[in-house]
């Protein structure tokens, strides 16, 4: 990533609604915070020579690469706690005079949309990828921003 591609990232946060951008490519990530009126930048980046061209108001640190982490994780034996697979704004309905996609004490299966979570703009159906199960509770506040991998259900396997 150059160093023109981080700054419209950077106008693009201050901008828009979103409280959090976190961009990956390859061993270069960066996560751009926008609290208020005040933009916190934070970049990680295994490359000497990527660090160079990022601004000296970028905080850098050295991070290893790691896989990414799953979207839904086994809390207990029973229960699994769905995460988020991006950052954005969390939707539990396609429309303001629609129903909601779950509730709790429904049954879901895989492939079932839990959520919308909105991202530039960009509304994107979430659908469950796991073992058929019982929404125990929802953990996420419709219209409200999420992080990545930020725990949004909780479902009871069957």
């Amino acid at each position: 990533m150059n160093l023109k591609e981080i700054q419209d990232l950077i106008k693009l946060v201050k901008k828009s609604d979103i409280n959090e951008l976190r961009v990956k490519e390859g061993d270069f990530a960066i996560t751009i915070k926008n609290k208020g009126s005040e933009t916190v930048y934070t970049t990680s980046v295994a490359a000497p020579q990527i660090a160079q061209t990022v601004p000296a108001n970028l905080k850098s640190e050295t991070q290893s690469a790691s896989s990414e982490a799953p979207k839904t994780e086994v809390a207990n034996e029973n229960l699994i706690t769905f995460r988020s697979p991006m950052v954005g704004t969390f939707y539990r309905k396609p429309g303001v005079d629609k129903d909601v996609f779950v509730k709790v004490g429904d049954t879901i299966k895989t492939g079932a949309t839990l959520c919308i979570i909105e991202a530039m703009k960009l509304f994107n159906e979430i659908e469950f990828d796991g073992v058929e199960g019982k929404v125990v509770k929802i953990l996420a506040e419709d219209s409200s921003p999420v992080e990545y991998d930020q725990p949004l259900f909780l479902i009871e396997k069957h």
